[in-house]
């Protein structure tokens, strides 16, 4: 008797900011080359060209019936809110296991698994719920600053970069409210400072807000010069209270 098709995808990556170039690697052994070349065509399109690591190769294996259309259909972009994980499918059996950021990530997940394949199909959910919300938030921040022009509201490239990796993150705990808090050094007044941080705060929602977070989930408020974290007698220290802040409410 022939062994099954098999195929195994697995992603080497802890953290959310690492997740985001781990390699991807694709290991198995498929029917034909034809399914090798759509299998890898199907990861690269979700993951990137330059992320799969190919270890497939093709056998004398048997497969289910239209098993090449339900893997398919298993490798969809869900999959990148998994760290540390692997997808194994093993002729109709499917095994799942990894990190994800929340109890509704991992219920949605293995739900949309289960409601692409037929009866026929086994699927084992190993998923586990590691990483708080807020670590996601902080991960994805790793201590960078969202730069604006000086003394204005308005993002500069740099701090805009930052935040379409924030937008990410985000996404990946959605739902959950989060409040940015807008934070300056001490040059000038409070009171300027003040506003300041506030609308600096309220770009910043304006700008996730277009990348598609909903703008019921985002609080806003601006401490201006009231929280620094570093010296405001030197310039170092000024940059680092310059910062946003966004913390998940609980």
């Amino acid at each position: 008797m022939k062994p099954f098709a098999f195929i195994a995808v697995a992603v080497f990556a802890g953290a959310a900011h690492a997740q985001q170039e781990a390699p991807v690697v694709v290991s198995g052994t498929v029917a034909d080359e034809a399914t090798r070349a759509a299998l890898l065509e199907r990861l690269r399109g979700v993951y990137g060209a330059g992320r799969v690591v190919d270890q497939l190769s093709v056998g004398t294996v048997a497969a289910p019936a239209n098993w090449n259309e339900y893997v398919s259909k298993l490798i969809n972009p869900n999959l990148k809110l998994v760290s540390r994980g692997q997808l194994k499918v093993e002729g109709s059996n499917v095994s799942l296991r990894g990190d994800v950021a929340n109890e509704e990530q991992r219920q949605k997940i293995a739900g949309d698994i289960a409601a692409s394949l037929n009866p026929t199909y086994t699927v084992n959910n190993g998923l586990r719920v590691t990483m708080r919300q807020q670590d996601v938030l902080d991960a994805a921040l790793a201590n960078r600053i969202i730069e604006f022009e000086s003394g204005k509201a308005t993002l500069t490239e740099a701090g805009m970069k930052v935040l379409d990796q924030m937008s990410a993150a985000m996404q990946q705990i959605k739902g959950v409210k989060v409040e940015v808090i807008g934070h300056t050094d001490n040059a000038g007044s409070r009171a300027g400072n003040l506003s300041l941080s506030q609308a600096r705060a309220e770009a910043v929602k304006t700008y996730v807000v277009g990348k598609g977070i909903a703008a019921d989930t985002i609080a806003v408020s601006g401490e201006g010069p009231d929280r620094p974290v570093a010296d405001n007698r030197t310039a170092e220290g000024k940059a680092r209270n310059r910062r946003i802040e966004f913390k998940v409410i609980q």
